[in-house]
């Protein structure tokens, strides 16, 4: 009796055991981590904290990069334009070109971006604009970052729409501004490239011509000469000198009309 009850409870045993082991989940191996040291951080000349990433009209920029240098990595702001905005942000929050972007705050970050928008309201000139004149209003405007992606997308379907010639090479994918397209700006064969299969055709067709030029020779020899001997050398004989020449052949006379 004790040992049958035994067999039973191993058995009972087996299958708890191979049902929780098809039912368990894949054990997963420990993934070492390596350990990262602290950042540190940056302090200024000034003693101010520097902060790594700052966003900028749209865009990411490094917070170690000086004010200048963050300003003209924007879209739609130019070397020429960066510096005067740099100059008047400098008056406006009383800071110097060498100061780094990361030292701004978010109020004076705000500021920055609102100089960049409307740069026309601190005194730009407005040829240093990139939108004079607008098409639909008639002012003239300053736009960066992702408007000035939208703007000119929009241009270039006005363009399309209008089909005049712009808009004809914007849809072809042609170049737009008088460029030369003979030797750049190719899409299909370059001029001057054949491939290995016309190289083998044109050498065939030579050799053919070649070929039927020299059966050609060979048929115009005398019957009497070898094959392959030269034509005889030397000036052709002459005839005698008391010989006549010889007379041209009578007109046939006119049949008489009855």
């Amino acid at each position: 009796m004790i040992m049958a009850e035994k067999n039973e409870k191993d058995g009972e045993k087996k299958t708890s055991h191979n049902f929780n082991r098809s039912a368990a989940a894949p054990e997963e191996k420990p993934v070492y981590k390596r350990p990262q040291a602290p950042q540190k951080a940056i302090i200024s000349a000034s003693g101010k904290e520097v902060r790594g990433i700052v966003r900028l009209a749209g865009c990411d920029l490094k917070g170690s990069l000086p004010l200048r240098r963050a300003i003209t990595s924007v879209k739609g702001i130019g070397i020429n334009l960066g510096k005067v905005v740099s100059e008047i942000a400098c008056q406006q929050l009383g800071m110097t070109d060498m100061t780094m972007i990361g030292e701004l705050s978010e109020q004076e970050v705000d500021k920055l971006e609102h100089i960049m928008r409307n740069p026309t309201e601190f005194g730009v000139p407005v040829r240093m604009l990139n939108r004079q004149k607008d098409l639909f209003t008639g002012n003239n405007l300053h736009y960066i970052s992702s408007d000035l992606v939208y703007i000119v997308r929009q241009d270039v379907d006005h363009e399309k729409d209008a089909y005049t010639w712009r808009g004809y090479r914007h849809t072809y994918g042609q170049k737009v501004r008088g460029q030369r397209t003979r030797s750049t700006g190719r899409t299909g064969m370059t001029v001057g490239v054949l491939r290995k299969a016309v190289l083998a055709k044109a050498g065939e067709a030579a050799t053919a011509a070649t070929g039927a030029a020299a059966q050609a020779a060979g048929a115009k020899a005398p019957a009497g000469a070898a094959p392959g001997a030269k034509a005889p050398s030397g000036p052709a004989p002459k005839a005698p000198a008391g010989a006549a020449a010889p007379k041209a052949a009578a007109p046939a006379k006119k049949e008489e009309k009855k």
